[in-house]
C-alpha cells in the first residue's frame, strides 16, 4: 500500500509541477512579440498573484481534507490543471491570462499540503524509509519539470506558443488517470477527526515548524525566481533561442532530479545538516555567478549546478519537518511550509519584476544570492539536533546496522 500511495504522488506530482512551468516558459515569447505581456513587472505581477491565490487556498484545502477521500482531491485538482492549460491559448488580453493562471495555480494547490502529509503519515518505519520516500517524490516533480522544459520550447518554436498549452492539457489527463489507477484498492479517505483550525490551532502548528521558516523562505525563492525570469534571462540577454533555453532549463531540473532521488542515500552517507548547508552555500554562489556574468556558458554552467543543489533542498525540509512533528499535525505543518515557501516566492518575484524592469533581468538572481547567503549565515551554528533532534548520521547507520 505505501508503493502505490509513493506511485500515485509521484505521478501526480510531476504533473503539478510540470504545469506550473509550462505557462511561465511561454511568457519570454509574449514579452518578445508584445501580446498580453508587455513589462517583466506583469510577469512579476502573474507570479505574485498566482502564488498568493495558491496560498489561500491551501488553508481550506486542509479544513475539507478531513473525513474525505483524497481521490476526489486529485481528480478535482487534475481536471482544473489540464483545463487551465487548455484555456490559456483562448486569452486575448493581460487580465485574462492572469484569470486562467490563477486557475492553474488554484488547482494546483492540493498536492503539497495534502499528499506530501499523506505520504510522510503512511511512512511509519524508519527515518532510512522516510528520507527514501521524500527523495522520491520530490525527484518525481523534477521529473515532470523536465519533460515540461525539455518540450515546451522546442514545440513553441516549431508551430506557436499555443501548441505545448494544448499538448500539455492533453498528457495532463493522461497522467491524472494513471495516478487514481494507482490507488485501486488503497484506503485514501482521511480519517482523522477535523480539529479546531482555529487561530491558536494555526499558530501552535507554525510554532512546530518556525526553526525552518529561513530554509523553506530559501525554496520558495530560488525556485519561483528561476521559473520566472530563468527562462528571460536565458533569451533575452543571452539571446539563446527557446528551444534551446527549454533544453538548458530541463538540463537543470535534471540534475536537480538526480540529486532529490540521492537524497536518501547521500543524507545516511554525511548527514542531513551537512547535505543541507551545503546546499545553501552552493547556491549562494552559484546564484551570484548568473547575476554577474557577462559570458553564456558561465551562465549556464552556474545555472545547471544550481539545480542540482536547489533541488535537493527540498526533500531536506520536508524530512525536517517529518522527522519533527506529530503525525496528526503534519497536515497543518505541511500546509505551513508550503505557504511560507509561496509567499516567498510571491514577494521576491513581483519585487524582481520592477528590479527587471528598471536595472536589468539579470537583478533577480543577485537580489536571491543575497538573501541565501543571509539563510546560510542562520543555520551555520546550528547543532544537528536542530535539524532532526538527533545525530540523524548515526541514527541512519544503526538502522542499517553498521553499528
Amino acid at each position: 500500500m505505501k508503493k502505490r500511495i509513493l506511485l500515485s504522488a509521484s505521478i501526480f506530482h510531476a504533473l503539478t509541477d510540470a504545469s506550473t512551468v509550462v505557462i511561465p516558459t511561454i511568457f519570454p515569447i509574449l514579452y518578445s512579440r508584445g501580446f498580453l505581456i508587455t513589462r517583466y513587472s506583469q510577469i512579476g505581477l502573474l507570479s505574485n498573484l498566482g502564488l498568493f491565490a495558491t496560498f489561500l487556498v491551501q488553508f481550506a484545502v486542509v479544513r475539507f481534507s478531513y473525513r474525505r477521500d483524497y481521490r476526489n482531491f486529485l481528480l478535482a485538482s487534475g481536471l482544473g490543471i489540464c483545463a487551465a492549460l487548455a484555456f490559456t491559448p483562448l486569452a486575448r488580453s493581460f487580465a485574462v491570462l492572469l484569470l486562467f493562471f490563477l486557475l492553474l495555480r488554484l488547482a494546483a494547490s492540493v498536492y503539497h499540503p495534502l499528499i506530501i502529509a499523506w505520504i510522510s503519515k503512511s511512512m511509519s518505519g524508519s527515518g532510512k524509509e522516510l528520507d527514501r520516500a521524500m527523495g522520491i517524490q520530490s525527484g518525481s516533480g523534477n521529473v515532470g519539470v523536465v519533460l515540461a522544459y525539455l518540450t515546451v520550447g522546442f514545440l513553441a518554436q516549431r508551430w506557436s506558443w499555443k501548441t505545448p498549452l494544448f499538448v500539455w492539457a492533453g498528457f495532463g489527463l493522461i497522467l491524472v488517470g494513471l495516478s487514481l489507477f494507482a490507488l485501486r484498492g488503497v484506503p485514501s479517505r482521511n480519517k482523522e477527526t477535523p480539529p479546531l483550525l482555529g487561530v491558536r490551532s494555526w499558530i501552535h502548528s507554525l510554532a512546530g515548524v518556525k526553526r525552518f521558516i529561513p530554509g523553506f523562505f530559501f525554496g520558495g525563492m530560488g525556485w519561483s525566481v528561476t521559473i520566472y525570469y530563468a527562462p528571460s534571462l536565458l533569451n533575452h540577454r543571452f539571446e539563446i533561442p527557446m528551444g534551446q533555453t527549454g533544453l538548458f532549463l530541463a538540463l537543470w531540473m535534471g540534475l536537480g532530479t538526480v540529486t532529490g532521488y540521492s537524497y536518501g542515500f547521500l543524507s545516511r552517507r554525511f548527514g542531513r545538516k551537512n547535505i543541507f548547508l551545503t546546499t545553501l552555500a552552493g547556491t549562494t554562489v552559484c546564484l551570484f555567478v548568473i547575476g554577474l556574468s557577462p559570458f553564456r556558458g558561465l551562465a549556464v554552467a552556474a545555472l545547471l549546478i544550481f539545480g542540482g543543489l536547489l533541488l535537493m533542498t527540498y526533500p531536506s525540509l520536508h524530512t525536517f519537518v517529518g522527522s519533527t512533528v506529530r503525525p496528526e499535525e503534519q497536515t497543518q505543518a505541511f500546509s505551513w511550509v508550503s505557504n511560507i515557501q509561496i509567499l516567498s516566492g510571491a514577494l521576491v518575484s513581483l519585487v524582481s519584476g520592477f528590479l527587471s524592469d528598471a536595472i536589468g533581468i539579470h537583478v533577480p538572481f543577485l537580489l536571491t544570492a543575497v538573501l541565501t547567503l543571509g539563510i546560510f549565515l542562520f543555520y551555520l551554528p546550528r547543532g544537528p539536533e536542530f535539524f532532526g533532534g538527533r545525530n540523524e548520521k548515526t541514527e541512519s547507520r544503526k538502522i542499517d546496522g553498521c553499528v
